[in-house]
This record gives C-alpha cells, structure tokens and sequence, in this order.
C-alpha cells in the first residue's frame, strides 16, 4: 500500500506529543518559528473523541499548523480505526497511536507503555487504522517495560507492528517502569539508551525509525541522524522554543526567513512584520512575539483565556537579556494560572512587549 508510506512526510526533525503542553496554541507559536518541523498534538484518548461531545476541542487546529500529526491513545482496534478516521477527516498528516505513556492513569485504560508487552494487539490495532485511512499510522514506543527490555523483545515487538503495515517507528530511548516511578520520573530516571535505537535502526533497515529523549539542540539532533531517519524533541523545544530556529534551512534546505509567510497555509509571522525586516535577516524572537498579539486578540474575543496561550511563551526568551522580566511582565497576566482573559489580559501582553529591549 504505497499511498499510505509514511515516506511521504519529512521526519528530520519533530516536536514530541506532550500532554497539558502541545495544544493548539503553542503549535501556533511554534509556526512562527519553523514552517518545516512535524508537530504533533497532545495524546488524545477515544473516549475522549467517541464519548467526551466536544470534537472539535480535542481535534480543532489551524490549516497553518501543517505539518500536523494526531497522536491517539487507546487499545481497541474498532475504536482506533473511528478515531483515526475522525483525524484524517479532520485534516491531519498522520495517525500516531502512543505505545509510551507510562502513567497509572493510562495503564487504567489499558493503552500507553503497557501496551508493549502485547505486540499482536498493537498490530491489530495498526491494521485496523491503517483500513480506515489514507494517512500514515504509526507509532511512539519505549526500548522496553519492566523487566521485558532485552534487546530481542524490542525487536519482537518493532517486528510484529512492522508486519500489520506500520513503517515508521517514533523510540523514546528510555525503558519504562510501569509502577515504581512517576511519568515524570520515568522521563528521566531510566537512561537513555541511544545505541539501543542505533541498532535497531541497522536491523531494521527499511524501516523509518526516529529517536525521542533527551537531545537538548539542533546540533544534538544533528549528529543523531548519522545513525537514524529522524530525531523528536521534547521538554527542550517546549522550554526553549527557540532552539528551534534555523531548523528549517538546517534540516530541510529551507533558506527562507523563518519567519514569512511565502505560500498560503505555511503560516509564519505576519507580512507586514517580516516586511519590516531588513533582506535575509531571519525572524526575531521580538518578533515572534509581536507576531503573536493577533493571534492573541482574536483568542481572547472568542472568549479564550490569554493565560491559556501567555504559558508558552515564558521561555520563548530563554538566555536573552530581559528574559527574566519578559517573564515575570507574562506572570503578572495569570500566565499559568488558567485565570483572566479579554482586553485586560490582552493590554498586559501588550505592556509586555513594551517592556522589551530593543
């Protein structure tokens, strides 16, 4: 099934799924830094998407956040193959089915890490997606759980899915404890493994394998892709968004300031921001931020609480002069606190920038 390849979308370089932190509104910001990077949402659940009503919360994005993955958790292959059909339907690139989350709350549910130590069931739940859509599917896995994280099991499981039709693989290079250790702590506490996901690589040759964990900067995702098909960041891009940039001509041969929008549906910084610009200088992160203030205003007028937005952009200054009251001039708005919303909030954001060097 060729027109299902997952060859189709560049998967140099990505934003992993984060739960509470990829919403909307940071793809949004993240849009005004790089045109090419995959973005993907925060897991969605199918009960969330078949019982919760409110679709249009949980699948909702702009035709500038392209391009844009849907990443589902769930374990029934019905319920996935709908869910995925309501994804593509939706507009997005790609079906990505979480095979990584460790939490109580989603091993409740049967999905997430645990789902590892059932590779028959993922595939199924693959071939099942894979009927229903146009779109890849694929997956977002650990090297191993518990005390099932030999090499061998790995490659059982990587296998098996690569059977039902699965050909690109997302490998968070950590295992993961089931109980024990927190979600967070099992970001951090298990360690990393990249030779694991190297190999794994070399094995499965025709595979796209990427690897997720730990890489902290361009010139780190860089050096991984002498060894893999395409390297994810995470907390990194959320807490420093700008180490982001340059990622489009460093990546994907992109030259263009990062910030212009050059052809409909890319989705950068205004044309009268980047038209202020001198030639060839690349979007700045005042202007990143001025940029926003649109996006911000139409937010607040359909009744969104600009804290809601405000939180992404605390590090959008991270190591720059003034990055610290760019913060706290953030904080004073409820940046956070799900709190505030309308014109005050908005004058506060707009009180910010003034407040910025120049």
């Amino acid at each position: 099934m060729a027109e299902k390849s997952s060859s189709k979308i560049n998967r140099l370089l990505s934003v992993a799924p984060m739960l509470d932190w990829t919403d909307r509104h940071f793809r949004w910001l993240v849009r005004r830094i790089t045109r090419r990077t995959l973005l993907y949402t925060e897991m969605v659940t199918t009960g969330a998407l078949l019982h919760g009503g409110d679709r249009e919360r949980f699948l909702g994005f702009d035709d500038d956040e392209h391009p844009i993955a849907l990443q589902l958790g769930g374990a029934d292959p019905h319920e996935l193959a709908v869910c995925a059909r309501l994804g593509a339907d939706r507009g997005y690139d790609e079906i990505n089915l979480n095979v990584g989350c460790p939490s109580d709350r989603v091993q409740s549910g049967r999905f997430g890490a645990c789902l590892m130590a059932e590779p028959s069931l993922v595939a199924d739940c693959v071939k099942a997606m894979r009927a229903a859509v146009e779109v890849p599917v694929t997956i977002k896995h650990r090297i191993g759980i518990d005390e099932r994280d030999s090499y061998e099991a790995l490659c059982d499981f990587v296998g098996t899915v690569a059977a039902a039709g699965c050909d690109a693989f997302v490998v968070h290079a950590r295992k993961a404890w089931l109980s024990g250790l927190s979600p967070k702590e099992n970001r951090t506490v298990p360690p990393l493994r990249y030779d694991v996901v190297h190999r794994l690589k070399r094995d499965f040759p025709g595979l796209t394998i990427v690897i997720n964990g730990g890489i902290e900067s361009l010139d780190a995702a860089q050096a991984q892709l002498a060894h893999v098909d395409g390297v994810m960041l995470g907390r990194a891009a959320y807490h420093d968004p700008w180490v982001l940039a340059g990622a489009d001509e460093r990546f994907f041969g992109d030259a263009r300031p990062a910030g212009d929008r050059c052809e409909p549906g890319e989705g950068m910084v205004s044309a009268h921001v980047a038209a202020m610009r001198p030639s060839g200088v690349r979007v700045s992160p005042r202007e990143v931020a001025e940029a926003m203030l649109p996006y911000i205003e139409e937010q607040a007028a359909a009744g969104v609480p600009v804290s809601r937005i405000t939180r992404h952009l605390l590090g959008l200054f991270h190591g720059v002069p003034g990055a610290r009251a760019w913060r706290r001039s953030l904080s004073e708005s409820g940046s956070g606190s799900g709190s505030g919303s309308g014109e005050q909030t908005v004058e506060t954001y707009r009180a910010a920038l003034a407040r910025l060097p120049p």
